[in-house]
């Protein structure tokens, strides 16, 4: 599968303090901001640069630059990775896309979806929590309908269900993480997971 789990000292760390029960909003923000640079190094180590000439003090050589990137965050919780994302890429485009959970049926429910052409960018989805794999399936269909070829998919934590459900259904889209957890619990949550990052982002616990 087309999953990769960072294994990094920065990372572990990070996330601790993610999963960690007493961690307040404030430190939660900062923490998934940081481990979100380690997710962006990760992500982008594949990307092709564009060379071009650069003159130094002292002779010209080879210089290269990123190419055209759109990061689109899936609300509520993509927001916490979205500063480090802005932060790394220079000229990132950036897109949203809306959509909540049905408590009763798990099913993703659109409410929004902006964002600027895909044909010719690469495609960062920023989904931390992949549980089932039904809002980051969903963001990826809009993306690829939006002209999206190259995608991949920033996640802080992944359970096995979702990963298996994003192979079945877009196994092109390569998916980086923190961590590949245990599973989910009856009510459709990571476990041991960090619960819903959303609410512990932004403290509406």
């Amino acid at each position: 599968m087309n999953l990769t789990v960072i294994d990094h000292p920065l990372t572990s760390h990070y996330l601790t303090v993610l999963r960690d029960h007493r961690t307040q909003p404030e430190e939660f923000r900062s923490a998934a901001r940081r481990l979100t640079y380690t997710l962006v190094m990760e992500a982008t180590k594949q990307v092709p640069l564009v060379e071009f000439e650069v003159t130094t003090p002292l002779e010209t050589t080879t210089g290269y630059r990123m190419p055209d990137m759109v990061a689109i965050a899936v609300l509520r919780a993509g927001l916490g990775l979205l500063d480090a994302v802005v932060d790394m890429i220079p000229h990132v485009k950036v897109g949203f896309a809306g959509v909540a959970r049905d408590e009763e049926t798990v099913q993703p429910i659109e409410y929004y979806f902006k964002t600027a052409d895909l044909g010719s960018s690469h495609t960062l989805i920023l989904e931390p929590m992949l549980a089932t794999g039904g809002s980051l399936s969903w963001a990826v269909d809009k993306a690829k309908q939006n002209g999206a070829t190259s995608i991949t998919a920033l996640c802080v934590v992944v359970a096995p269900p979702g990963v298996q459900a994003m192979y079945d259904r877009h196994p092109d889209v390569r998916i980086v993480a923190a961590s590949l957890d245990r599973g989910l619990n009856a009510a459709s949550y990571i476990e041991p997971g960090l619960s819903d990052m959303g609410d512990r982002l932004f403290g509406t616990l």
